[in-house]
Order: structure tokens, then sequence, then C-alpha cells
């Protein structure tokens, strides 16, 4: 069966002037260390670093703008992982609009009080996007509100195609266009735009692992309710049921879909953060996730811009990936010893740190947890290293002293 496509180049071009003066046209950015990994020219549109800190602005403005006087009286209502909370939020407060946005209660802190912080009304229910929606669409019918979908709608795809304009614009040497997918809503939009400005370039999206319908709808040509999903850190397109009119674009335009995993996708977090200062969520990473870890084959001679679209990711879980992601990369090691039971004997314990290079994060004394024999203590030390080969020489080093050290792993924990 032909779908014939309702979102075209012309409706992106429209949204364009009504974002005229709304929206932050985010830059693209060089990153030369992807570069160097990926052996192609590698660059980042920052869509993290947007007004309300992600792409979702875009398409929510397009719609809402759009309304008459008296749906915009009626008020707007969404459901949201997150981003298109505040994206509705902002632009229901710019039109003058009354927003009424559900959550799943366990939407990030972050997300919650930016969108409170727009004057939108939250309501917390749901323990995913798709019940949050269910309960969106029941408070729809008994208050009359607009329904402002996160994905499966025209002028929110077109919308969102706005960033693919504006890469055509700025890099039009452009060969590969990587997009995280949600519901499906920004690579459709970008899709469209690139597809037809650009003939040539290949779209590639990115899922998480955890929950990837399209994935597998693109594969099998067909959505599996049936799945079951695993929580991901990529909260931002934790979406099980792709939208109607998405999956038929991603069909027509995308050529590829791939996946990573949470630490790939952590891994991504890490590079942005350290490599390029630009903050994103775990969504907004996926896109490098999967460069970084060579999912899309890419040749020497492409130009390849990634999408960051969205940075709101909570404080303490981005310090969390951080420190993981050391771990993992041997910058921070784990050693268990033991020392005798006396003055002076841990002093003279990290003075053998010290003369390694090594800088102590935490010490932990340990007796009785241990059962360490009478008259010994038990010593953790959480070390800062320079790298893995460094940790090995920090651990031949205490070992040269006439210290037993253990090497702690990194946990092998059931999923």
């Amino acid at each position: 069966m032909i779908t014939v496509m309702t979102v075209k180049l012309s409706d992106i071009q429209d949204a364009r002037k009504i974002l005229q003066g709304i929206i932050i046209p985010t830059p693209i950015v060089s990153d030369e260390k992807l570069s160097n990994e990926i052996g192609a020219k590698a660059f980042l549109k920052a869509e993290c670093l947007q007004r309300s800190g992600s792409f979702k602005v875009r398409g929510a403005y397009n719609r809402i703008s759009r309304l008459s006087d008296e749906e915009k009286a009626r008020g707007v209502i969404a459901a949201s992982a997150g981003n298109h909370a505040q994206g509705v939020a902002v632009a229901a407060r710019l039109q003058n609009t009354k927003a009424v946005i559900v959550l799943p209660e366990n939407a990030p802190l972050t997300k919650i009080t930016a969108t409170k912080a727009q004057g939108a009304e939250v309501i917390l229910k749901g323990a995913n996007f798709d019940e949050a929606v269910a309960y969106s669409k029941q408070l729809q019918e008994k208050h009359g509100y607009v329904y402002v979908h996160a994905f499966d709608d025209d002028c929110v795809i077109a919308g969102q195609g706005t960033i693919g304009w504006e890469i055509v614009e700025d890099l039009p040497e452009t060969t590969v266009v990587v997009v995280p997918i949600g519901g499906g809503g920004i690579i459709s939009g970008i899709a469209i735009a690139v597809k037809n400005l650009l003939p040539n370039v290949r779209v590639v999206g990115v899922q998480a692992e955890n929950i990837a319908p399209v994935s597998r709808a693109f594969k099998e040509g067909k959505s599996d309710e049936s799945t079951n999903y695993l929580p991901t850190i990529a909260d931002g397109i934790a979406v099980k049921h792709p939208g109607e009119k998405t999956l038929e674009i991603i069909r027509e335009y995308v050529d590829e879909v791939v996946v990573v995993t949470e630490e790939e996708i952590a891994r991504g977090i890490f590079h942005c953060v350290t490599n390029n200062r630009l903050v994103v969520e775990g969504a907004g990473a996926a896109g490098v996730a999967a460069l970084l870890a060579k999912k899309i084959k890419v040749q020497e001679s492409d130009t390849v811009c990634a999408v960051l679209c969205g940075g709101n990711i909570d404080a303490n879980l981005l310090a969390r990936i951080l420190e993981q992601v050391l771990v993992r990369q041997g910058r921070y090691i784990m050693l268990k010893l033991l020392v005798l039971d006396r003055p002076g004997m841990l002093a003279t314990l990290l003075n053998r740190v010290a003369e390694s290079g090594a800088n102590v994060i935490e010490v932990f004394h340990r007796r009785a947890m241990w059962l360490a024999p009478l008259g010994r203590v038990g010593i953790e030390m959480l070390l800062e290293v320079r790298d893995e080969e460094h940790g090995r020489e920090v651990y031949k080093h205490l070992e040269n002293a006439g210290y037993h050290v253990e090497r702690e792993g990194q946990g092998d924990w059931e999923e």
C-alpha cells in the first residue's frame, strides 16, 4: 500500500517563518576527537542549547501558534517523557494559552521543575510515557483541551524538520545525518528536509537497545506490541509505540536504524561533556554513542552530522554517569589491601600512593565487615589515575612496597 506523505518541504519552510525570532538557530560544532574515532569528518548539531533545552519547542510552537482564538481559550494538553512538556509549556506561555502536561511518575525532577517554571500545570501519572498519554487523553475528553501530540502530528513534524533545513544551510557538504528516535517526530521532520534538499544524504536513526520498537518495526515491517522493555537512561526516547505518521515517514526516508546499549549511551554523554563542553541527556547522546561504538559505517569522504536533540539531564544522574565511565576507562580504580592496625600505618600507605602519582578520592577502613585478621585493618581506596596503564603501575608500586593488593572489579550485576 502506498502512503501519501502529509508533511511536505513547503510545510517545513512555513514552519521556519513561524519560528523566526522564537527559536535559537543552534550551532553546528566540529568534533575533532569523534572525527578521529570514526575516520570521517564529524559535526554536532547542538540542539541541546535550544530554548527549553531541546528541539521540542520547534514543533510545539508551530502547532500551538496555529490554533484559533477559541482553541487557545480552551487550553492545550500534552503527554511527555519530559522534553515535549517544556516545549509545550514555553509555546503555550508565548501564546497566552493554558497548558496542562501529564508526565510519567518517574520523570526526571529537572524536567518537572522546568515545566512548572514555564507556567504549565503538571500532573504525574503512569509508569511510562504510554500510560501518561492514556491519562492525558482522558483529561482532554473531560475538559475539552486541544491535544498537542509529542510526535504524531503534521505541524509538530514540520517544526522539527526545521533542524534539517538548518543542517543543509550551515553544513551543505553533509553526507550522513544521525538522529535519535523516540516516537519518530524529529527524525521524520529532519529526513523530509534533508532528503529533499540533499538527495544523496544518508539518514540513520538511533534507538536505545532497552526500548527499540522502531528498530524492530523498520526491519520487520510491523510494530511488535508484545515486547517487554527495560528502563533506559535515554528517557527522552523511551517510547514503546512510534506514531503512525512517523513510522511511515521513517520507512520512506530513513536509510537505517541502529541500537545502542546503556553503556554506549553513557560513553556518548561523557564524550560530549568532556570533549565538546556540551551537556547532553541520554537521548541527546544516542547518535554520538552509535558513532563511537562503530554501529554506523562511514567512509573517509563522509561528512557526518549527529543531532544532539536535548540537554535536560538530572545533575545527579550526570555525575553518576561521568563517574562510571571514568571507572570503565580505567581512570578510577578501587584497591583493597590489609595494613597493621597501628598508628601511622595508613599515613605510610598514603605516602606510597602519592609516590605513584595517583590521587586519593576516597578511603574506607574495614574491620568487622571484612572479618579482617585481628591486629590488621582492611583498607579500600578509590584512586584517580591517568589511564589504565598508570593504574597498573600504581598497583605494582604498592606490591613492590610489600602490600598484598587486590583490585576490585566493576561488578557482575543481574539486569
